[in-house]
């Protein structure tokens, strides 16, 4: 069964962006951004908000959770240093997304990069490896719409 790529038309989405390694976030984010509106969503229809870092990401998420969007791309990158610190940020940002997701409801693409260096980083946004934004743009998107299709099926009108 291969998967249904919406419609965007008449949704509103969000993308989440840490400035942490703003030189790779914002190719995620271009990536994510190209994709909402190659698929039919309205730049008017695109909020993009910014974080310090991809620790502060849950929480965005679930404030904009509440504003009716029908998703939300959280981009982000962590690289990996001398410390612990890399999987304490990654595990957060991983567990608190997952759980705004679940609790409302809404899909939300995880575009969090999680890297050795920053070599591996730019190739996964945008160089070799593609763009991951682009990747997690789309799949909010096909998620928003199995929501959409479920809800109609159910007759549930949210």
């Amino acid at each position: 069964m291969s998967a249904a790529v919406p419609g965007g038309p008449r949704r509103r989405f969000a993308i989440i962006v840490s400035r942490y390694n703003e030189l790779i976030t914002a190719r995620l984010t271009a990536g994510a951004r190209a994709c909402l509106e190659e698929h039919g969503v309205a730049a008017a229809e695109i909020t993009e908000v910014s974080v310090p870092g991809a620790w502060e990401l849950p929480l965005a998420a679930r404030l904009l959770a509440r504003q009716g969007f029908s998703g939300i791309v959280a981009l982000g990158c962590v690289i990996r240093g001398d410390t612990p610190h890399f999987e304490y940020v990654a595990r957060a940002a991983a567990e608190g997304l997952a759980q705004v997701s679940l609790a409302h409801d809404l899909p939300m693409g995880f575009g969090v990069l999680t890297t050795e260096d920053d070599d591996q980083a730019l190739a996964r946004a945008g160089g070799r490896e593609g763009n991951k934004g682009w990747e997690a743009a789309l799949a909010t998107l096909e998620m928003a719409e199995l929501k959409a299709r479920l809800q109609a099926d159910a007759g549930d009108p949210q």
